[in-house]
């Protein structure tokens, strides 16, 4: 069975991407959100294995999200994505409960060894 993720960016270009890397790898796409805010809804309405997501957006950013994410399930499995330069939000979603990040601009080899790391498969 398809590791089952759930992408999280305020920008479609960047989910665009990530789906297309992580797709031609064997992985499902369970969901999609443009803001914390979703991302809290789709995975509690999806329940995916993994969520790889945006630091930086609107309405409610990746940090809230996350700990909102695993106070609700703390088993939760996510990557944060942040661009060159971000390196205390970086540090902040990592304390908030983020197992990994990968940097933007993506680079496929960087995507998939932080979902192998954290999503084992």
């Amino acid at each position: 069975m398809a590791v089952r993720v759930l992408l999280v960016d305020d920008t479609a270009f960047m989910r665009r991407m990530l789906r297309e890397i992580l797709t031609r790898e064997g992985y499902e796409i369970a969901a999609e959100a443009r803001n914390g805010r979703e991302a809290v809804e789709r995975y509690r309405q999806v329940r995916p294995d993994l969520v790889v997501m945006d630091i930086t957006m609107p309405e409610m950013d990746g940090i809230a999200a996350v700990r909102e994410i695993l106070d609700r399930d703390p088993g939760a499995r996510i990557i944060m994505c942040s661009a060159l330069g971000q390196e205390e939000p970086i540090i902040e979603a990592l304390e908030a409960g983020a197992q990994d990040f990968v940097l933007k601009p993506f680079l496929p080899e960087k995507v998939l060894e932080a979902v192998v790391k954290v999503a084992g498969g």
